[in-house]
């Protein structure tokens, strides 16, 4: 490097400097000008807000419903988040732009959260939309016959409705980056702005198999296994809350990570998963369960990431009296609200559960005793499929005892089932809708009171 003290030469190199910076400051000055003449123009036709509608089972529509929302809200869009049990005829005749996140659960259904919507307005012929512009984004599972049936049997009646699509639906398969980035990029085009905030899920973490073993061997059902998880040496244990979801990304398949319910909390110092082998019809094991309970080894590093799943959590309902109804593995979520409810000194608690044998798919029961002999559950039913006194589900146990039912649902009890979509779920809600009437069901449904975490 040479200096020099000449003027004439520092004076040269002053203007070149200030005129490289000016070249790199323009094309964002154009850009923010753009922008600003954008929203000058859109408040100068006096735009309404647009809507950013959710219909979410286990969260993720609602969270990708937020990111869209900040990202208009970056663009200096003004728009209003809500769900979709939120939106009555009125809002959506007068409404001028809407995205609607859509999922769908089971086979084509509309996630409870969206099922008064599905009912009250989608069920109606009379209704005009035809001042409304939308877009749909359909999240579903295409290991599911009526793969994002619920988002595009929405897109349907909007346009039959004489709404107007702003760009074609987009569908995502189990939340493929993908079809992400391409709602992405169309939320930029009709934002006029590639300033979005960052939508990256959080990154996998490296935790430790630190303990696995069968709960029901020797049953005619498919083996089970319970797991502890810790992270690895020097990294914290990240916060979660009973109701809460991990993901696992398998070796052979990381990139559509398997989701399972957490059976602990974080005083247990791990997360404790219940995982049941899947068995193709060629013997093969599923890729996610024959890894996690066959082929890792004791000490085996896991990559997972945990996921808040608002839908289950116990929140509002944390002082209530709980009925939890669930089967199979799905105690995994119910036994991480029962600890909760231990820890927290909230007694007022009745399970009903049902599996195949006592003397093989009893999970937990010492647990479950123990709780029972300390108060933490009053009352516990248990149903079973293959048992001594012939074939029993829980939803038998539920009309065995309709009074019991009633009575806690009139405490202001909440509801949680979790387990099977087919055949429980499916048979626990139609006998909830005989015990305590239809209305009485959507109506929990809607506030919170009745929540399900069903696969």
């Amino acid at each position: 490097m040479i200096l020099t003290n000449d003027p004439t030469r520092l004076g040269l190199t002053a203007a070149m400097i200030a005129g490289y910076g000016l070249v790199c400051l323009l094309p964002w000055l154009r850009a923010r000008r753009a922008r600003a003449a954008t929203q000058a123009a859109r408040a100068a036709a006096g735009d309404s807000p647009w809507l950013v509608a959710y219909a979410s089972q286990t969260g993720n529509a609602e969270l990708l419903a937020r990111q869209t929302s900040e990202t208009l809200r970056v663009a200096g869009i003004a728009n209003q988040l809500c769900a979709f049990d939120e939106l009555d005829a009125a809002t959506l005749q007068a409404a001028e732009r809407v995205l609607f996140l859509a999922s769908t659960y089971g086979e084509g259904d509309p996630p409870d959260a969206a099922a008064r919507f599905a009912q009250r307005l989608m069920a109606r012929s009379d209704l005009q939309l035809g001042r409304m512009h939308y877009a749909v984004l359909a999240l579903g599972d295409s290991a599911y016959g009526s793969f994002c049936g619920f988002g595009r049997a929405l897109d349907a009646w909007l346009a039959e409705r004489g709404a107007q699509a702003l760009f074609p639906r987009i569908e995502v398969d189990r939340s493929a980056a993908p079809a992400i980035a391409a709602w992405r990029q169309q939320l930029s085009h009709l934002a006029g702005t590639s300033d979005a905030p960052d939508w990256d899920a959080p990154d996998f973490a490296e935790w430790r198999l630190a303990e696995r073993r069968q709960l029901n061997p020797g049953s005619a059902g498919a083996p089970i296994y319970h797991l502890e998880l810790e992270p690895m040496p020097g990294q914290p244990l990240p916060a979660w809350q009973s109701g809460d979801l991990v993901q696992v990304a398998a070796p052979a398949d990381p990139d559509r990570p398997r989701e399972y319910s957490i059976a602990s909390i974080p005083p247990d110092g791990r997360v404790h998963l219940l995982v049941r082998l899947h068995r193709h019809g060629d013997g093969s094991h599923g890729l996610a369960s024959g890894w996690l309970t066959q082929q890792a080894e004791a000490g085996a590093m896991v990559r997972l990431r945990l996921r808040e799943h608002r839908r289950f959590r116990l929140e509002a309902n944390a002082a209530r009296p709980l009925i939890l109804i669930g089967n199979g593995s799905g105690i995994a979520g119910l036994r991480g609200h029962l600890k909760a409810r231990a820890a927290a000194g909230q007694s007022r608690n009745w399970l009903l559960f049902g599996e195949r044998d006592p003397a093989h798919d009893a999970f937990y029961h010492d647990e479950l005793d123990a709780w029972q002999h300390e108060g933490m559950l009053p009352r516990l039913d248990l149903a079973w499929s293959r048992g001594p006194l012939g074939k029993e589900y829980v939803q038998d146990l539920l009309l065995r005892h309709a009074a019991t039912v009633r009575a806690w649902v009139d405490e202001g009890a909440a509801i949680y089932v979790c387990g099977s979509l087919e055949g429980m779920a499916a048979g626990v809600d139609r006998a909830l809708r005989e015990i305590l009437t239809e209305t009485v069901v959507v109506q929990m449904a809607s506030s919170g009171r009745y929540r399900r975490d069903v696969y």
